[in-house]
């Protein structure tokens, strides 16, 4: 929290952390499987600003499940997961029982010039022989985190609006209660600028957006589509993008300016995954679909924590429908005020 709360006060980054973990060990974390038995191993990245790389010694990876969701299984030898994301993933025990195996962890980072953690973190995934310890179930839950200001202000934003948080109130009670002044509900539904979002040597003018608290309102069922573009603004990298209160298919994805008349013609719209975190490709697209069926007022943000820290977010308010199983319920009368 103090590193939070000094990030907050510079505006700059984080402190480089000095360490991850897995399943927040102090030692190394082992992992005891039976030859010949599969095993569903349940992960998230809590570190609060690095996508990780991820693998197993000698195994391959079965991918199950994002976010809660399954998708087409897909055997990969390691992965990649954003911060805040889950997944589910298959492990075979199918290795010499006489050895050790390490899985490891460690930083994906494309920015250049932008400092990280570059060490690796290690657990062992050890194989049971007979007359020991047996585990009774096969599952197993991992989770990464990141321990760990300073640089000058920096600032981030959607659709050229760095969010600024309401300081006195906050939308949802703006928004059920009918209170004034607190949001505008004028977010673009398109860049209000367009430009050669990755190219190099952008003009300096660019550099600076918006301050702003305005919300994007959608209509209640309503089908949304999204083109997450990433900008070579200061500095291209990925962006971790997760949207509160809906799963959304990925419907597409690739490098460059996304092509409004080429790229949709080569959407999945037969079994796209179904997540609620999606990374942005360095300097590229990601297309997203939801229906707006859950009203109420839902954060869509980047979850490098930084960039929310900075700006990177924006909000929706989706209306109520006609019908009463179709309207935001009020908030329960015990609800402890902010």
């Amino acid at each position: 929290m103090e590193v939070y709360n000094d990030m907050r006060r510079t505006g700059g980054d984080a402190t480089v952390s000095d360490a991850y973990t897995i399943n927040g060990q102090p030692e190394t974390f082992k992992l005891r499987v039976d030859y010949g038995k599969t095993y569903l191993l349940r992960m998230v990245n809590a570190a609060l600003q690095d996508i990780l790389f991820f693998a197993i010694a000698k195994h391959q990876l079965t991918v199950v499940g994002t976010d809660g969701n399954y998708v087409k299984p897909l055997k990969v030898d390691y992965l990649t997961i954003s911060p805040g994301q889950t997944m589910d993933v298959l492990l075979e025990a199918n290795q010499s029982p006489l050895d050790h195996y390490y899985m490891a962890a460690k930083v994906y980072s494309s920015a250049i010039g932008v400092p990280f953690d570059n060490t690796t973190t290690t657990a062992i995934v050890q194989y049971i022989r007979e007359n020991t310890f047996h585990l009774q179930a096969p599952l197993h839950c991992l989770y990464f985190q990141v321990l760990g200001p300073n640089g000058n202000r920096l600032s981030a934003s959607m659709n050229n609006i760095s969010f600024e948080m309401p300081p006195q109130n906050n939308i949802l009670q703006a928004y059920y209660n009918n209170i004034s002044g607190v949001f505008g509900e004028n977010f673009p539904n398109v860049p209000p600028l367009m430009f050669d979002f990755t190219a190099n040597n952008l003009p300096t003018f660019l550099n600076t957006p918006s301050v702003d608290t305005e919300v994007n309102v959608l209509e209640y069922n309503s089908t949304v589509e999204i083109v997450l573009q990433g900008t070579n603004l200061l500095a291209g990298t990925e962006h971790p993008i997760h949207l509160h209160g809906y799963s959304f298919y990925v419907v597409g994805w690739g490098f460059g300016n996304f092509d409004k008349d080429k790229d949709p013609l080569k959407y999945n719209l037969v079994d796209p995954p179904y997540q609620n975190t999606v990374s942005i490709p360095k300097n590229g697209w990601t297309a997203i679909r939801f229906r707006a069926n859950n009203p109420g007022v839902w954060f869509m943000h980047c979850h490098l924590e930084r960039h929310v820290t900075w700006g990177m977010a924006m909000t929706f308010i989706v209306k109520n429908g006609n019908n009463p199983e179709e309207q935001m319920l009020p908030p329960p009368p015990d609800m402890p005020r902010c």
